[in-house]
Order: C-alpha cells, then sequence, then structure tokens
C-alpha cells in the first residue's frame, strides 16, 4: 500500500474521533509506557492508543510510575508542582509529580515519584514479584487520582491498563465517592493479559484502605484470595481486552485464567478491541532500517533484505528455501514447546532465525540448535527494535505457534512486511491471520499440527505466484490503530454517559 493510500485511511479514522463532550480529556494509567518503561508489549501498545488519539487533537494525559528504568532512559524531566501527600489506610507518604519533556510524543506525560517505591532494578520484581506489590500500585493510583485536578482538570474518562492500574477505579468509586469532579469521570478497563491479576491474602484490603465488605465474591474474593483486577473489573464502566477472540476465550473455564465467571457477567460491558500497530513505524516503503524499501506492488527489492539477513546471521544463502523467522520472548507461552519437540524443524529445507530473550530452559535449547546446524539456525539471544525490523524485512514466514494470545503485534507488522505468519488459531492470532490467505493457521496445540503448517507453508512456498498474492494481500491490510481508537471512543461516551448526571 502506498503512503498516500494509508494517509488517506488515516485522515477517515481521525474523523471518527470527535470531540468528548465538554471537550473531556483522556487519562490512561499504564506501569508501563515506551519508551520510558518497557518490558513487553503493554507498553506499545499503550503509547499506540494514546499517541493516535493525541495525533486526532483530542486531549490526552498519560501517567505512570517513576520506575528507575525511566531515569536510565535519559529523556529531560520537568517537577510539575510541590510534594503532595497520599493517604492510604492512614499511612500518609509523599509524591512528586514529573512531566516528560523534550520529547517527540504528541501527549502529555506525567509520572508519580516515590523513590521508595519506584526506584528499583525492576519494574515489577527480580526473580518474582515485589513482596509490597499491593502498595506500591496503590500508591501510584491513589497519587495518579489525586493528581488529576492538576494535570488533567477536565478528565472526562480514566483509562486504566491491567491490574497494576485497576485499583483506580476501585478507589474512584469507593474512596473518592463523593469528591467534588470524580463521580463524574467514566472509567475503561483494558486486560492486556488475564493471566496477571494482582492476589493477595484477603488482609491486604485493610492495607490498601478499602472496606472489609469488598471481600465478597462478586467484587474482589477470588479461591480465598483477594483479586485486585477483579475489583476493577466489578467497579468499570466498561472492560476490555485486545482482541475479539480473547474476549470469548476469558468467558471459558479453559481461558478464563478463573475469572470467565466475572467477565461472563459483564454481559455487554466487556468487549474485544484489538490492539493497532504504528503503521509510520512499520512501512517496509519507508523503513530507513532496511537495506531496501519495497512495497506490496513492488516486492522484488526484499530479496535483498533476505540476503542482508542471512549475511547478518552468518548463515548459508539460499534463494530456493523460505527464511523462518521468530521474535519474541522465549517463554511458554510463545509455543517453544512445539519448536523444541523433536528435530523436524532441523529436517526441513530453510533457514531459522530466533530473537529474543527470556527463560533459561528456552535459550539453552535454541542455542543447541543453532550448534547443530550453525549454517541453517541462528539463535544471537539478543533484541532491539531495530533487529526485528530487519528480521521482518528479510524473513519469509514469522513462527508464532502460540499457547495462547491475547492479541500479539508481531503477526502484524511481519503481514505488512511481507511476511507470512504460521500461527495457532488463537486469541488476537485468529483475528489478524486468515489462513491461506495472508498466513497459515492451525488448531490443535501439539508438535504434529505445527509441522503440518509448515509443510502446507513449504509447498505454498513452491508455487511463487501463489506465494507474491498471499504476501501482497497481507501487505496491503489496515492494521493501524485508527479501527480499534474508535472503538475505544465510543466507548468513552458511553462511560460518560453512565454519570453524566
Amino acid at each position: 500500500m502506498t503512503k498516500a493510500a494509508r494517509s488517506r485511511r488515516r485522515a477517515t479514522h481521525r474523523r471518527a474521533l470527535e470531540p468528548l463532550p465538554g471537550g473531556a480529556g483522556i487519562v490512561h494509567l499504564s506501569a508501563e509506557y515506551l519508551p520510558f518503561a518497557r518490558t513487553g508489549g503493554l507498553a506499545e501498545a499503550v503509547r499506540g492508543l494514546a499517541e493516535y488519539q493525541a495525533g486526532a487533537k483530542l486531549p490526552v494525559t498519560v501517567i505512570l510510575p517513576l520506575h528507575r528504568q525511566v531515569r536510565e532512559h535519559g529523556t529531560p524531566l520537568t517537577p510539575v508542582g510541590s510534594p503532595f501527600a497520599v493517604n492510604i489506610a492512614g499511612r500518609v507518604e509523599q509524591a512528586r509529580l514529573f512531566r516528560a519533556t523534550g520529547t517527540e510524543s504528541c501527549c502529555a506525560v506525567y509520572f508519580v515519584d516515590n523513590p521508595d517505591y519506584f526506584d528499583r532494578a525492576g519494574i515489577y520484581g527480580e526473580g518474582g514479584d515485589y513482596a509490597d506489590s499491593a502498595r506500591r500500585f496503590a500508591f501510584f493510583c491513589r497519587a495518579a487520582l489525586e493528581a488529576l485536578p492538576t494535570v488533567a482538570p477536565n478528565t472526562g474518562v480514566v483509562h486504566a491498563h491491567d491490574w497494576h492500574a485497576a485499583l483506580a477505579i476501585t478507589y474512584l468509586r469507593q474512596s473518592l465517592a463523593g469528591r467534588a469532579g470524580y463521580d463524574r469521570i467514566g472509567t475503561v478497563l483494558t486486560v492486556h493479559n488475564g493471566a496477571f491479576q494482582g492476589h493477595f491474602a484477603p488482609e491486604v484490603l485493610a492495607d490498601l484502605g478499602l472496606p472489609a465488605s469488598l471481600y465478597h465474591p462478586e467484587i474482589m474474593e477470588w479461591y480465598g484470595r483477594a483479586n485486585v483486577l477483579k475489583a476493577g473489573l466489578s467497579y468499570c464502566d466498561f472492560a476490555t481486552t485486545v482482541s475479539a477472540t480473547h474476549a470469548a476465550e476469558l468467558r471459558t473455564p479453559v481461558g478464563g485464567f478463573g475469572l470467565h465467571d466475572t467477565f461472563t457477567r459483564l454481559g455487554e460491558r466487556f468487549v474485544g478491541i484489538r490492539n493497532g500497530i504504528d503503521d509510520h513505524v512499520w512501512d517496509p516503503s519507508h523503513d530507513a532500517i532496511l537495506p531496501a524499501p519495497f512495497h506490496s506492488t513492488d516486492v522484488a527489492p526484499k530479496a535483498r533484505c533476505k540476503a542482508a539477513t542471512l549475511e547478518e546471521h552468518r548463515l548459508a544463502p539460499d534463494t530456493e528455501a523460505p527464511l523462518f523467522a521468530m521474535s519474541a520472548r522465549l517463554v511458554q507461552q510463545k509455543g517453544l514447546d512445539l519448536i523444541l519437540a523433536d528435530d523436524s524443524l532441523l529436517q526441513m529445507p530453510g533457514r531459522l532465525v530466533f530473537i529474543g530473550r527470556g527463560e533459561e530452559r528456552y535459550e539453552t535449547a535454541l542455542s543447541d540448535l543453532a550448534r547443530r546446524a550453525p549454517d541453517r539456525v541462528a539463535v544471537p539471544l539478543t533484541f532491539t527494535d531495530e533487529a526485528e525490523h530487519r528480521l521482518l524485512g528479510g524473513a519469509d514466514a514469522l513462527l508464532m505457534p502460540c499457547l495462547y494470545e491475547p492479541c500479539g503485534l508481531t503477526q502484524m507488522r511481519a503481514q505488512l512486511y511481507g511476511t507470512l505468519p504460521i500461527v495457532r488459531r488463537v486469541g488476537g492470532l485468529a483475528d489478524t491471520v486468515e489462513d491461506g490467505v495472508t498466513g497459515f493457521v492451525f488448531d490443535e496445540y501439539t508438535p504434529a499440527a505445527l509441522a503440518e503448517a509448515m509443510r502446507r507453508t513449504l509447498a505454498t512456498y513452491a508455487n511463487r505466484r501463489t506465494w507474491k498474492a498471499m504476501m501482497r494481500r497481507a501487505m496491503i491490510k489496515d492494521f493501524s490503530w485508527g479501527p480499534s481508537a474508535v472503538a475505544y471512543h465510543q466507548l468513552y461516551h458511553r462511560a460518560m454517559a453512565r454519570h453524566a448526571a
């Protein structure tokens, strides 16, 4: 797709983002935000949505903790106002606000500072969650809400992301209920990964300044534990997750991570809205990182990208066999058990490159594959955004046989780069890859099912005319934030309407 065509498509989406009633603003609360603090896709997803909204001239504010990682990023930080008190369960602690300056962000990005809670090596923990995780994120949520009159006085919607921000919704409807200016705020809670919920002993309610009555099966009680995400889901106006298929999965005993009844009770208040990607950044026709630009009407230069990728990873050149790629955290969720189950990958023609870091067992197993076939398999055990651009630009197919995947971003980027994904029919993978049209989809989580999908991929690759047609169909798909931003905007209007009185 040409740059002009994408620009016309963006303009259509942005026209649908009319101002909220009274010019009200949107406030995103998140533990991560690109480029300041990041462990995975959450940081990129929140930034992508917020930047798209701000680019449509909506008033958007982002608030996150001032992690050590933020300071190490080196962005200039300007203090905002004086330190202020945050009172939780009788503990009065000091918070300080800072604003990011000198960035290219369209949004106002603020940080809640308390060195005791956030000046730590990891965002969430080191080798496990920090013991005081409940207090850390409770402090963040209360401080962010107390700061709203200063940084976003005309807040119409608080959009919280994952359990770390979900307490803000509970505080808004409990501790701050009745306070001037707060009752009119609508709320949306997005579950990016339902496996992480914030489970704590029941005594945590008193420590968080919440009434014991919330420890109830329909609010916060969860198998003898207090569940922070469940409370946020109970009090939010609308809840979302990051794909329509994953929304259906979360309503099932198998896929709901123990919260399927809660998601089911929400009814029409719970919807799936897939994440988008920044198609300014992920555009092979204007990607300066690639050795040669290419687009859907001229895919020939992709061959130069493939040759450069093989050379970069010291793999034997081969124009007749496909180059398979995997760019992911090396963890069980990503389907590595299927890939490593046997030697079938080494028995198939082609080259393989894996980039990413993760669990030691997977790093060791993949490194062993590379030692056994150094001319065919590369496992550098590194990851950078630039390396992912080069890999997706040069690869023919993407391996993404996930155990589960709420949305996934890499399969969307890959398609725009003419790299056809091999995915399992779960979550956002099912929603974004069309079997035999823009990629290859299989169902069962078994090595045999993956091997069959690989064989279909190889057979299709041998028919160059069919393969190029699939590449072109993949490259013109709309994975931008536009449709998703419009869907969120409709929810914001409905959330505000619930509190208009």
